[in-house]
């Protein structure tokens, strides 16, 4: 049986401000856009009344409450994008990992990868179509719900970011252990970031496929690397994630969306 309308990746409203979309591609715009990276925030009363319900993860796989808490910033002030709610740790989840939100914690892996034979616990391949389609759908009623107010933003955490918390098992302000991996272990640690890498195209491609219309990827623990390890550790994967999900939406005969990354880059490099 056919999904409802507002399901199928298809039959938008046409978009009513364009800027943000504009200024990812370089072109001119009437003035600078605006968007809030945490935009579904605990500063909203709404939101923590929303999030109160259930845990963070089932809201998360819940199509109609990331809906729900992507519009809600909407509503009240005038921002130029909106970007779906999720969480960049999705991926581990995909991949087999097992993570729960702690309060005062936050992420919490209650078994992190110690060394190289643990990653014979994460699965080899992922169906990211089986596996993370909630995601998917969460876009698609989205871009049907938003009414072409604002583009769409999806996204993902970069390799080495999910590397870190995959290892360290949550937050960590030295990533201390991840960074042992890539002295002590360099070829298991590129083992983990191509896998998180095949994994992380194929997810970026669904969502252009679901109706994202700019792609982020975050690489918010780039700082943490000297710049001879962002240019062999981090670096490397950001590029063939840009350069596999073009190819691809080519191939498939998708959109060529914006990728824009937000990463906290080792002074003297060059993204």
């Amino acid at each position: 049986m056919e999904q409802p309308e507002h399901l199928q990746p298809r039959g938008f409203p046409p978009l009513k401000n364009d800027t943000f979309l504009r200024a990812a591609r370089g072109e001119e715009c009437r003035h600078v856009p605006v968007w809030c990276m945490r935009q579904a925030g605990r500063y909203l009363p709404e939101f923590r009344e929303t999030r109160a319900s259930q845990d963070f993860f089932a809201s998360c796989r819940s199509p109609e409450v990331c809906c729900e808490l992507t519009l809600q910033p909407l509503r009240r002030f005038s921002l130029d994008a909106a970007i779906i709610f999720s969480d960049i740790l999705v991926i581990p989840q995909a991949l087999g990992m097992e993570i729960r939100m702690e309060p005062g914690r936050g992420p919490v892996f209650p078994e992190p990868l110690k060394g190289p034979k643990d990653l014979q616990k994460l699965k080899p391949t992922v169906d990211v179509s089986q596996e993370l389609g909630y995601v998917f759908r969460a876009i698609t009623l989205t871009r049907h719900k938003i009414g072409g107010q604002v583009p769409l933003i999806g996204f993902t955490g970069a390799p080495w970011t999910l590397m870190t918390y995959m290892i360290e098992g949550g937050g960590s302000n030295t990533m201390s252990k991840a960074k042992r991996w890539l002295y002590q272990d360099a070829s298991a640690s590129h083992q983990l970031l191509q896998q998180l890498t095949d994994v992380i195209v194929d997810y970026l491609v669904g969502q252009v496929a679901a109706g994202a219309q700019v792609l982020q990827v975050f690489e918010s623990h780039a700082g943490c690397l000297g710049p001879q390890q962002f240019a062999d550790f981090s670096l490397p994967y950001l590029r063939e994630i840009s350069r596999r999900v073009k190819q691809k939406l080519k191939a498939e005969g998708l959109e060529q969306v914006p990728m824009v990354s937000a990463a906290c880059v080792p002074p003297g490099r060059v993204m």
